[in-house]
């Protein structure tokens, strides 16, 4: 039987007594949870002791440590590795970069449990099964499914811990290219607004006074008759942050189907327009949204590296439909 990270998450504060003590020891104890599930999260990355990842069970416990673990329950996943071609940027022993077509879901969930990035990862490197969370094996960030581009995993458990802590930091830079309705003005900006869960639906997001901070940096690159393109920066990695946040500003993501980007935007266009609209949402049939630049560190060697993908296929299209208007 194997694990699924279940975002159950313990706090604990060592006092004179725990000192010497091993850390799977002590948070057995202080848990109730058993000593072997404890450690499967320690060598998993999930536990951090003064805020810094500690993947070793024996190290010794300190009066005042500040420690927090993230628990893995006893679920079988739902998948298996399986022979699909990725489009592999870059790879060493410590981490690989893939370029997510669209259509790709990155791990498995609800109603996804074949065809994904996960599963053909664990084909490709078997060893990535004990990086990181058991259901999502060395991934440190997400795409949605119909967003394509760069995605970076970790292949050992030392680099999931780096990389992890580097997008907590905020020091893994993220750019995207995404086409818009519309003439967003500024045509160069911020977009600060908070985001969390809709209030009517458990899996969109929406702006929130409630919810986590959210920025967004945007400025387009071309203008065309009804669309623009940008290019996105992204300072923090909500969930579906720049759908959401373009829609909040009133330029959706051009085909996005869930924040208002297909065929309710064509209302005040004339025919023309509209036509030449539907065909193209018609031929993309996904949101217009690429990750094309990833830029960080190494975990490793702490080299500084740069990756970038051309726009796919679908977006090329687009732009030369755009540019022949």
């Amino acid at each position: 039987m194997t694990d699924i990270y279940d975002d159950s998450l313990l706090h604990f504060s060592a006092g004179a007594a725990d000192t010497g003590t091993r850390l799977d020891v002590f948070l057995a104890e202080r848990s109730g949870v058993s000593r072997s599930r404890i450690q499967r999260a320690i060598r998993g990355g999930h536990v951090e002791v003064n805020r810094s990842v500690m993947l070793k069970p024996s190290c010794r416990v300190e009066e005042g440590d500040s420690i927090s673990c993230s628990l893995v329950s006893d679920v079988e996943p739902d998948f298996i590795p399986e022979s699909i071609p990725l489009n592999i940027v870059f790879e060493d022993p410590h981490i690989i970069v893939v370029n997510k077509p669209a259509g790709m879901v990155v791990h498995p969930g609800r109603g996804n449990v074949t065809g994904t990035l996960v599963s053909a990862l664990l084909y490709h490197c078997s060893a990535i099964r004990n990086v990181g969370e058991p259901i999502r094996p060395g991934v440190v960030h997400r795409l949605d499914r119909d967003t394509s581009g760069l995605i970076v995993a970790a292949l050992t458990p030392e680099s999931h811990a780096v990389l992890s802590r580097m997008i907590y930091n905020r020091v893994v830079k993220k750019e995207y290219t995404a086409f818009v309705w519309g003439h967003p003005e500024p045509p160069e900006g911020t977009v600060d607004a908070p985001l969390g869960r809709h209030p009517r639906s458990g899996t969109l997001r929406a702006v929130r006074e409630d919810g986590k901070p959210a920025v967004t940096h945007y400025e387009v690159t071309a203008s065309y008759r009804f669309l623009s393109r940008m290019t996105v920066r992204l300072e923090t990695g909500r969930t579906h942050q720049i759908r959401v946040h373009c829609a909040y500003m009133g330029h959706p993501v051009f085909g996005d189907p869930l924040y208002g980007g297909r065929e309710k935007m064509l209302k005040g266009f004339d025919p023309g327009v509209r036509e030449q609209a539907r065909f193209l949402l018609k031929q993309l049939n996904r949101q217009a949204l690429h990750a094309s630049r990833l830029e960080f560190m190494h975990p490793s060697t702490g080299e500084p590296l740069v990756f970038e993908a051309p726009l796919p296929v679908d977006l090329q299209r687009l732009v030369e439909a755009l540019e022949n208007e």
